[in-house]
């Protein structure tokens, strides 16, 4: 991938929008392309955080193991969203895996040190970087609320809901995920089992309030989908 390439797809990234071009053209020059298969490790847990990521085709998860060694998927992650940004200290180790879930994930890569230069010597990106970093332990936050406090029927409505504003396509008045996650991720990811996925999904379907196959889903009204 070109220079010019790799500088278009920084600019997309919201972090990076008010980065100046020749700042942009730097970060371009200093991050590497990286490509994955379907179900590889990008990093694993105590690997060195030496470098940060940016999506930019396909999904991965960021994942974790229970007690039994079951998956526990803790976020997707999607293009253009950054991931692998544990940089507050020299020494720092991962506390999660990385996997791709696509055949064809493409990351940019950027050394470690070299964010932290930036983000030192530029006080607009910090502040968005912690806003960043602060929605980011909103998020999990939101999940553990929901584990403990949602029924599996409404914690698989809420994936729904997360997944379709983080990458759904508007379709008329409906909204369309397409995605390559199978029925046990869902259920790594809302705490369920793959029988209540299953079962949920298709009452959903039987009431109108999605359609979905085996690579999409349909949400036919996010307002009144419960």
């Amino acid at each position: 991938m070109d220079l010019n390439k790799k500088f278009k797809y920084l600019a997309e990234v919201s972090l990076f929008q008010d980065l100046t071009a020749d700042d942009l053209y730097d970060l371009a020059k200093l991050s590497t392309i990286k490509k994955y298969s379907k179900h590889q490790i990008i990093y694993r847990i105590d690997d060195k955080v030496d470098e940060i990521f940016i999506l930019l085709n396909g999904a991965i998860k960021i994942i974790t193991k229970s007690a039994e060694g079951k998956e526990i998927i803790k976020r997707i992650i999607h293009p253009r969203f950054l991931f692998g940004t544990e940089v507050s200290s020299n020494d720092a180790k991962r506390t999660n895996t990385a996997k791709s879930i696509d055949k064809d994930v493409i990351c940019l890569s950027i050394n470690s040190n070299v964010f932290k230069t930036y983000l030192q010597n530029n006080w607009d990106l910090t502040e968005k970087f912690i806003k960043m970093v602060s929605t980011n332990l909103l998020h999990a936050e939101q999940r553990i609320e929901s584990v403990v406090c949602k029924d599996a029927r409404e914690r698989i409505i809420d994936f729904l809901k997360n997944q379709a504003k983080s990458s759904g396509r508007q379709v008329g008045l409906e909204m369309l995920i397409k995605h390559s996650l199978t029925q046990q991720d869902i259920a790594n990811y809302t705490a369920t089992s793959r029988q209540t996925v299953t079962y949920v999904l298709n009452n959903l379907k039987r009431e109108n309030q999605i359609n979905f196959k085996r690579k999409s889903i349909l949400i036919r009204d996010m307002e009144s989908i419960s």
